[in-house]
């Protein structure tokens, strides 16, 4: 094998590596599976993109969607995008199925220009958003009510209990406090790589709507931004720096041309 070979046979098994670790990450937290999960990916200037990853039977028992839940049923993407198209979000994607454990699932994702504005869309409207700056922070808080469960309204959906829903946040800048907390130790969760926190509840008590309070007290600069004003420093320096050796060796040589003038 030649080494230009070798190089393309390691690259294509790192990028193999890094898709299994995002497709474990979109999975969910510490590698579970879950029947209903939110990921907010929320901006300091209030913007945001939320991606659902849900089977269906959870889209109609909590969210009231009309839509087919049979296994073997038909995907009504365009009822799927029209629950979740409203005046305050776009609807970007509705994925192409697929399967676990015999139901279907899909992923949804929508952008909004203004988080607090989020609940008008109904399958968003179990909770209200809060983001404003207190006492030199940034706080961002969610507040999830009930759910739009009606008993009866699915039959022979296949839950046994042990079903696990969760809402993440991946939030731009330094996390100072966070109320996020383990399902499994009821123990605060230590924050992800890319600034992630999440906050799970079992199936069966969001079906009966116990509410998941968030709060999130971050720093109001994002680390982006601060990672540019770094970069920029010392680019700056740097740059400082090699005029101020240029003008040192011209000087210096004008004084040797100098010297040996006299002389």
């Amino acid at each position: 094998m030649s080494r230009r070979q070798r190089a393309v046979l390691v690259a294509a098994v790192l990028a193999l590596l890094l898709g299994s670790a995002a497709c474990n990450q979109a999975r969910g937290l510490f590698g579970k599976q879950y029947e209903y999960e939110e990921d907010l990916y929320v901006s300091l200037d209030g913007s945001a993109t939320l991606v659902v990853n849900a089977s269906l039977p959870a889209l109609v028992a909590l969210r009231g969607l009309q839509i087919d839940s049979n296994p073997s049923g038909r995907t009504e993407d365009e009822k799927i995008r029209a629950a979740y198209q409203s005046p305050v979000t776009e609807v970007t994607r509705v994925s192409p199925p697929w399967r676990r454990k015999g139901r279907r699932f899909v992923q949804v994702r929508v952008t909004v220009s203004d988080i607090r504005k989020l609940h008008e869309a109904a399958p968003f409207s179990w909770s209200h958003y809060g983001l404003a700056a207190q006492s030199g922070v940034t706080v961002f808080t969610q507040h999830i009510g009930a759910s739009a469960f009606t008993p009866g309204t699915l039959q022979n959906v296949g839950w046994d209990g042990s079903e696990i829903v969760a809402f993440r946040l991946h939030l731009p800048s330094k996390i100072r406090w966070h109320n996020s907390r383990s399902l499994d130790t009821n123990q605060p969760l230590d924050v992800g790589r890319g600034n992630i926190l999440g906050w799970e509840q079992h199936l069966t008590d969001r079906l009966d709507g116990a509410p998941v309070d968030i709060r999130v007290e971050m720093e109001s600069q994002s680390i982006l931004y601060r990672t540019l004003w770094l970069f920029g420093g010392a680019f700056l320096a740097a740059v400082t720096l090699l005029v101020g050796l240029i003008w040192w060796t011209v000087r210096k040589g004008r004084r040797q041309a100098a010297s040996g003038g006299a002389s």
